[in-house]
C-alpha cells in the first residue's frame, strides 16, 4: 500500500484507510465488519478512523477487537464531539475513547466539527493530551478555511496535521479554497465518504458513463477510479468504509491506479467542481 506524509510530520500513513461510520455492531454483521477491518490492515489499509459519536461508542469497542494484537501497526484516529469539546470535556472524552479502544494512545485526535466551546479551550486540551502521551497528533474535522485558521492560531506548541472533510467526485468544493490552504499549511486532507454516502454515480448517468469509461481503460472498477482521483494529490488520503472483504480488497487495489492527464480531464469535465465558494459539505 502506498503511503504519504502526514502533515509536516515524519509519520507516513496509508493513502487509503478505513472508515467505520455506520458499521454494524450486532450479531453476524459485526463479525463481518471486524473481519473486514482486519483484512484491510493486512492489506496495508492501516489508517483506521473512528469517533466517540459512532454508535455512541460501540464502534470504538468494535475497533478495539481489531487492534488488540496489532496496535503498533495501526494508525488510529478518533474524534471528540463538539458538545464535549470544552477543556475538561475534551480530556474526559479522550480518556473514555481510550478505554473503549483498549489502548493508551490514539495517533490522531480531532474535534468532529466546529463547537460552541471556544476553540482555544479545545486546542489547549489537545496539547495537554499530546504532552501526556495520550495523543500523537492533533487534527480537526469539517473545518473550513476560517475555522481551521482560528484553530491553528489557538495552538501554542504543536501543529494541526489533518482536516477530515467530505470529499468525493460529486462534491469537490474543498478544491476551491480549503485544499490549496491545506497545501500551503502542510495539512493533510482526510476524505470521508469518498463514494458519496449512497450517492455514487449511476452507471446509466452521463457522468457515470465517463467514470466507467476511464475505469475500463485501466481494467479497474468505477469505485477504484473514484478513489484514485481523490488521492492523486499527495496531500489527500481517503477513508472509505467497507463492511465486506470483497469491498476491502477492491479499495486496497485502488492505490495502484495511475490516472493519466486525459483521465483526470475527463473526470473533471464529468464532475465539475463548483465555480463559486459554498459552505463546506458535511454528512
Amino acid at each position: 500500500m502506498k503511503t504519504t506524509r502526514l502533515g509536516r510530520t515524519e509519520c507516513q500513513i496509508s493513502v487509503i484507510g478505513q472508515g467505520t461510520w455506520q458499521l454494524s455492531t450486532r450479531g453476524r454483521s459485526s463479525e463481518q465488519a471486524v473481519a473486514a477491518l482486519e483484512l484491510g490492515v493486512d492489506l496495508g489499509l492501516t489508517h483506521v478512523d473512528t469517533a466517540e459519536m459512532y454508535g455512541n461508542g460501540a464502534i470504538e469497542k468494535l475497533v478495539a477487537r481489531v487492534i488488540e494484537h496489532r496496535r503498533a501497526s495501526v494508525f488510529l484516529a478518533s474524534k471528540v464531539l463538539p458538545g464535549n469539546a470544552s477543556y475538561e470535556g475534551t480530556i474526559a472524552a479522550c480518556e473514555r475513547s481510550l478505554r473503549r479502544l483498549g489502548t493508551n494512545y490514539v495517533d490522531l485526535y480531532m474535534i468532529h466539527w466546529p463547537s460552541r466551546h471556544p476553540i482555544g479551550e479545545t486546542m489547549a486540551a489537545m496539547e495537554r493530551l499530546v504532552d501526556e502521551g495520550k495523543v500523537r497528533y492533533i487534527g480537526v474535522s469539517n473545518f473550513d478555511v476560517d475555522e481551521l485558521s482560528e484553530a491553528e492560531r489557538a495552538l501554542t506548541k504543536y501543529r494541526i496535521v489533518a482536516n477530515q472533510v467530505l470529499y468525493h467526485l460529486g462534491d469537490r468544493g474543498v478544491e476551491n479554497r480549503l485544499l490549496p490552504y491545506c497545501e500551503r499549511q502542510g495539512i493533510t486532507i482526510v476524505a470521508y465518504s469518498p463514494f458519496g454516502s449512497g450517492r455514487f454515480p449511476s452507471a446509466s448517468s452521463a457522468s457515470g458513463r465517463v467514470l466507467a469509461s476511464v475505469a475500463g481503460r485501466h481494467g479497474k472498477t468505477s469505485h477504484q477510479v473514484a478513489l484514485s482521483f481523490l488521492i492523486r494529490n499527495s496531500r489527500v488520503v481517503a477513508i472509505p468504509k467497507a463492511a465486506r472483504s470483497e469491498h476491502v480488497r477492491e479499495n486496497a487495489a485502488a492505490a495502484d491506479v495511475c490516472l493519466s492527464r486525459r483521465d483526470i480531464a475527463a473526470l473533471e469535465g464529468a464532475f465539475p467542481r463548483p465555480r463559486r465558494d459554498a459552505p463546506l459539505g458535511m454528512i
